[in-house]
């Protein structure tokens, strides 16, 4: 059946539905219904969103929208597109779905199966599309979508229409009564002017927009084996597993790419593969369509891959296993790189090393880095991959570092002291480096600035799905912030909403983009 062709449905659509939830239908028998009434001569409006927390606002903007016509018809945002970070929707689709439909001003509901609501219009064809106040200038909206929302209503005849009855914010009101946040989260945010917060966040994302960043580093091949565990062997010591499944993800220097490049306007990455099982395709059809990848090849060696054997119950890593020969460059491909990274690194903006400490990053490419870099940014890892030996003092000067909490205790030999103090009485004296960033995984992050001292940035979920590849994405997007000369704070607070969103994804399924992170922050601090 054609969207819009009147046809038979099996309930009577003039007749009060006698129960709110028998008010819910599926997107198809909401375009029936829309049909077969226009055909009747009424006036269908539509009002669509994602009304997490049914409040006062919402109550008058469906009245003033019911006003515009005979029938209102009520979508909801899909609990796997509700835009706004972790923890959210605090109701699911379901429970949002019975509050409207309990509402007699409404007298259709549906959950809508797309991100945004193009499809369900072309689907439904209301003759009044109804939105908030605070749609109404296309301009402002960071999506593109109310335009592209509003070009579906007039194709079909429709218009659309604005409200001004909403006064309440739903993410306020959660964020204030439901308990969303830890309360070292709530106390932070409480502590912040929140509009001039949100003004300074934002602002520090729009100026980096039109920036050129070059990332060098290692690309890694991330394999996730699924396998569930079963118990002990009963002839052998060993916990038996049975495999399930595997997922192959572009990780290391790629990955950070992919996250930095919805923020800027260029990304190009200097990285080594190996001569065979190079996994070039994967990468090629990973990379994101503004990035370019520059790759030397190591002879006789594989792309660096890290298998991570995984309970997927839980998620929970049982064992890692790792592929890769982690000697130093030769001395031709050591040449090429270097001369690949002087010829590069002054055409761009910001400079961010990505050093996995695998071998690519020598001495002598480290010299080179140095010395070329307009701005640099440098993450060095210290872990049992490298068996603690990278160290980011290997570089001696960096415009911004960023690395985690035992990274730096090992940089500066001090274990045991607090991590404000480790940063302002060792790790700034060992790097010349005037901007620091350290994530401390559950506690958030610390920030230093040799003009305003350290401060502390809680994180702002405690819901992990996977921790690969979150210090990656708080680097990659926090450089070129800090680059166009955000305060230091405010980077924090960004590279946390990153990191929020981030650890919410399994490994590198999908990249941390722009406007989500955009309205995590406006969540945070309505």
């Amino acid at each position: 059946m054609a969207p819009g062709e009147p046809a038979a449905i099996p309930f009577d659509i003039l007749r009060s539905p006698k129960r709110a939830r028998d008010k819910i239908k599926s997107l198809q028998d909401l375009a029936a219904i829309s049909a077969a009434l226009k055909a009747r001569g009424k006036t269908i409006v539509l009002a669509h969103g994602v009304f997490d927390l049914v409040h006062m606002g919402h109550v008058r903007h469906l009245e003033a929208a019911a006003a515009e016509g005979d029938v209102l018809i009520v979508t909801i945002t899909p609990d796997e597109f509700v835009n706004k970070g972790p923890g959210r929707p605090v109701f699911t689709g379901g429970l949002r779905a019975e509050m409207l439909a309990a509402l007699g001003c409404t007298d259709w509901i549906g959950v809508n199966e797309w991100s945004s609501a193009e499809q369900l219009l072309e689907l439904v064809r209301p003759d009044v599309y109804v939105k908030g106040s605070d749609y109404s200038n296309e301009g402002e909206d960071l999506t593109g979508k109310i335009r592209m929302e509003r070009e579906a209503v007039e194709r079909h005849g429709g218009r659309v229409v604005y409200t001004d009855d909403i006064t309440f914010s739903s993410s306020s009101l959660i964020n204030r009564h439901l308990n969303v946040f830890e309360p070292d989260v709530m106390e932070y945010l409480n502590g912040l002017d929140k509009a001039a917060h949100l003004e300074s966040a934002l602002g520090a994302l729009d100026r980096i927009k039109d920036m050129r960043v070059l990332l060098v580093g290692e690309a890694i091949i991330d394999e996730y084996l699924y396998a569930k565990p079963m118990g002990k062997s009963a002839k052998e010591n060993i916990i038996a597993s049975r495999y399930s499944g595997r997922e192959v993800f572009a990780g290391g220097v790629i990955a950070a790419a992919n996250h930095v490049a919805d923020f800027v306007k260029d990304v190009e990455v200097v990285t080594i593969l190996g001569e065979r099982e190079s996994y070039q395709s994967l990468i090629r059809d990973t990379i994101r369509d503004n990035v370019t990848i520059h790759s030397l090849y190591r002879p006789g060696l594989p792309t660096i891959r890290k298998s991570r054997y995984v309970d997927p119950g839980h998620m929970r890593k049982l064992f890692e296993v790792y592929h890769f020969d982690d000697t130093p460059l030769s001395g031709p491909i050591e040449k090429q790189l270097c001369d690949m990274i002087g010829d590069r690194a002054r055409d761009f903006d910001v400079v961010i090393v990505t050093d996995f400490g695998h071998g690519m990053m020598t001495p002598r490419a480290i010299r080179t880095t140095i010395e070329t870099a307009p701005f640099l940014a440098v993450n060095a890892q210290s872990n049992s991959a490298n068996l603690g030996y990278n160290m980011v003092t290997r570089y001696n000067r960096a415009d911004y570092v960023c690395i985690d909490a035992p990274e730096a205790q090992l940089a500066t030999g001090d274990r045991f002291s607090d991590i404000e103090d480790v940063i302002t009485d060792g790790l700034a004296h060992a790097i010349d480096c005037d901007r620091i960033a350290v994530t401390h995984g559950q506690n958030g992050c610390v920030t230093y600035d040799r003009q305003q001292d350290v401060r502390r940035v809680p994180a702002f979920t405690r819901q992990v799905v996977d921790t690969v590849g979150a210090g990656d994405a708080f680097l990659a997007v926090t450089s070129p912030v800090v680059a166009a000369g955000a305060d230091m704070e405010v980077a924090g607070f960004i590279g946390n909403a990153v990191g929020a969103l981030k650890v919410g994804i399994v490994g590198h399924r999908q990249s941390v983009e722009k406007i989500p992170v955009q309205k995590y922050i406006t969540t945070l601090l309505k």
